[in-house]
């Protein structure tokens, strides 16, 4: 078996509003390791989809026709807020990302996944600013007030927006290697908090009164 047929396939998924360094800054690493890793868009319509920031991205299949991926990768954004409610994306999203090996989300992703029942039993963290509304959207499981990410078995959650690419890091870190991920941080020039625990924004941003 050739290293190129052994790539795990990493989906993020769109949705309108969504935040776009979520989803960039996590697939800009899977990226780069074109050896290990492919990488795809889905979102509600096959074409662009409008983020938090404006600019539209392009969603390479919708919903429905999207394959299952070996890791799934859910953002945040303002977005999420209409997304909880949205019944229908909810029981898509649990059955579709449960056959995955990986869910990960970043920032309000998590709130997401808790509202599809995906995170239920799971310890988990999110954005420190919205930390207590992500709270309500999975009354079971166990949030982290303090924490840059949570691997938590087959669920992985991390902290606000850029905390997504030290997840990444980690979570490349766990599927292949140390020395292949501080490679990667290295070659995109980026420091790496390796600790999981490292939050100073849990406390900046109030989370540690959402406990």
């Amino acid at each position: 078996m050739t290293e190129v047929s052994q790539r795990r396939r990493v989906t993020a998924v769109l949705f309108d509003r969504f935040e776009l360094l979520d989803v960039f800054g996590p697939l800009e690493l899977f990226g780069a390791l074109s050896d290990h890793f492919e990488i795809g868009l889905v979102g509600p319509v096959a074409g662009p989809v409008r983020s938090s920031q404006g600019p539209s991205v392009f969603a390479e299949t919708t919903y429905a026709e999207a394959e299952v991926p070996d890791v799934v990768l859910v953002p945040g954004g303002i977005g999420t807020r209409a997304l909880v409610q949205d019944s229908s994306f909810r029981s898509w999203l649990a059955g579709w990302a449960l056959q995955a090996e990986i869910v990960a989300s970043v920032c309000t992703g998590s709130a997401v996944l808790a509202s599809a029942g995906l995170l239920d039993g799971y310890r988990a963290t999110s954005n420190k600013r919205a930390f207590g509304w992500a709270k309500e959207q999975g009354p079971h499981v166990d949030w982290v007030a303090k924490a840059r990410w949570v691997e938590d078995r087959d669920r992985w959650t991390s902290s606000g927006v850029a905390a997504g690419m030290d997840m990444t890091l980690a979570l490349i870190a766990s599927m292949h290697s140390e020395e292949l991920a501080s490679a990667l941080a290295d070659r995109v020039e980026l420091e790496w908090h390796r600790d999981p625990g490292w939050d100073p924004f849990a406390f900046v941003n109030g989370a540690l009164g959402n406990r």
